[in-house]
């Protein structure tokens, strides 16, 4: 089986564009409000859990 081969860095950006494509549609349909419920509960969910896993950042005034 010999074939075109995709260098790994096109199949990274391949990749990441689809899934930009994707998180982007995801957005638009949460912001007009077409998520049924329970997805929307889980999307919340886990913003939840990734805020709690994100490190503190400590906020000072400027000297």
């Amino acid at each position: 089986m010999t074939g075109a081969v995709i260098p790994r860095e096109q199949a990274i950006a391949n990749a990441r564009r689809v899934l930009d494509a994707a998180r982007a549609r995801r957005d638009r349909d949460r912001a007009a409000g077409r998520l049924p419920a329970e997805v929307e509960l889980i999307m919340r969910r886990l913003e939840r859990q990734q805020r709690q896993q994100a490190p503190t950042v400590e906020h000072r005034a400027a000297a």
